[in-house]
């Protein structure tokens, strides 16, 4: 059957903006990218932060926890919202709502201010459940893992371009006379901006679903029902949790960390580090998509057995990589076996949400909710790590490397079965 304007798409056309389907698939992955801006704009300044405010490595370890932390309940919220208001006014409203503390950052001047200003920030991070959930909608279920993924691929790119990016919009309010005091404040204005626009982008250039907005189309709470809490009891809601926890969780950690670890480490500058830190966020640029793409792939051929084990595979490889990273010894080793496990932390993220569209169809954005929510448990839980005072930042990428491939077992002896046969499951067309 033809495609028509209000229905879901078969095939991405990756370079369009034509249909609602692809403005829609456009805009949401660059409002994750940006809300990560905002996110973690302040992690390649901490060098500078560090410095001003006087924090200790306990006190950076609480601010990253913090960041993370918060994140987990706006997720399991957000989800939830996504079902039933919508996830176009979800995101408006939290696109709107998030760039307060973003813009109002600025005016910490200790320790318990930034905390707590790290801590409302955490919330915008939810907006990656409104990326899934909302891409989702947008295309049939043969191309979910591969849609979701480039969403979602493309949105954590953010997270790279901030790394290079925020040191040298630092760099350049420095240029301009500014302290390095006032220098990091006024630049997190420039994500709050970002924020803003959009916002109203969202607003007016998005529908919930291909055939209209919720309101248009009849489905209010009433027809969608009451949150189904019986996803709690399925085991494989828990093991795409706890694999997104090691992939994810691991990824945001790194984005905390990076440039902080580059400079203690092999002494670099703030811009360098942030470079090379930046480099970690824009493996993102294909190898989510490349996850979501072979676990559509390897779908269509073995069903939902084969994208389990396609997820567990790769996330121990990402274990394996995290343990060679933790005794390089050298830039150019720890450089090289970064992006390795990069480049397997990154497919196992858009494996994972290769598999979570088909685990409750009805509770979508429920599940969307739960899984991300574990993303940043794992963020939040690794943060301890390197917390510690008596663990060293190396040391802590050895356990979380052993940890990792635990989680990998988890997910090899977990069966991640469907009602339907594997025929739904067929591989994607090809990506225009």
């Amino acid at each position: 059957m033809a495609v028509t304007n209000q229905q879901p798409l078969e095939k991405l056309k990756i370079f369009s903006l034509s249909g609602i389907q692809m403005k829609t698939f456009h805009i949401t992955w660059l409002m994750f990218f940006v809300c990560f801006f905002g996110w973690f704009g302040l992690a390649p300044l901490m060098p500078t932060i560090r410095a001003d405010l006087g924090l200790t490595k306990a006190q950076i370890g609480n601010t990253i926890i913090a960041s993370v932390s918060s994140t987990i309940i706006a997720r399991l919220i957000i989800g939830r919202l996504c079902d039933t208001w919508g996830p176009r006014v979800t995101a408006v409203r939290l696109l709107l709502i998030g760039s307060i503390p973003v813009f109002l950052v600025g005016l910490a001047n200790d320790y318990t201010s930034f905390l707590l200003f790290r801590l409302a920030i955490g919330v915008i991070g939810a907006s990656f459940v409104i990326t899934q959930f909302h891409t989702s909608m947008m295309v049939v279920g043969k191309i979910k893992g591969t849609a979701n993924a480039i969403t979602g691929g493309w949105g954590n790119l953010g997270g790279g371009v901030t790394n290079m990016v925020m040191p040298l919009i630092f760099a350049a309010i420095v240029g301009f006379g500014y302290t390095p005091h006032s220098a990091w404040r006024y630049a997190m204005i420039v994500p709050g901006v970002m924020m803003l626009i959009i916002a109203f982008l969202y607003h007016k250039y998005t529908k919930d679903t291909p055939a209209g907005n919720y309101n248009e189309i009849g489905r209010t709470r009433a027809t969608k029902g009451k949150t189904d809490w019986s996803v709690l009891a399925d085991w494989r809601v828990w093991a795409l949790t706890i694999g997104y926890a090691m992939c994810f969780g691991m990824e945001i950690t790194f984005d905390n960390v990076a440039s902080l670890h580059f400079v203690d480490t092999f002494k670099l500058s703030q811009s360098s580090a942030g470079f090379w830190a930046g480099i970690f966020g824009m493996m993102n640029i294909f190898a989510r998509a490349l996850g979501g793409i072979v676990s559509d792939k390897v779908g269509g051929k073995y069903g939902m057995r084969g994208k389990g084990l396609l997820l567990g595979s790769v996330l121990m490889l990402e274990g394996l990589g995290l343990l060679v990273f933790a005794q390089a010894g050298t830039l150019v080793l720890a450089i090289a076996s970064m992006l390795l496990f990069a480049l397997f932390l990154k497919m196992a993220n858009g494996a994972t949400y290769g598999i979570v569209p088909f685990i409750n169809e009805k509770n979508s954005g429920l599940v969307a909710g739960i899984v991300g929510a574990g993303g940043n448990l794992g963020g939040m839980t690794f943060g301890f790590l390197f917390k510690s005072e008596s663990i060293s930042y190396i040391e802590a990428f050895r356990y979380i490397g052993i940890i990792v491939i635990l989680a990998s077992v988890v997910i090899f002896i977990t069966r991640f079965r469907k009602g339907e046969v594997k025929g739904d499951l067929e591989p994607a067309v090809a990506v225009a």
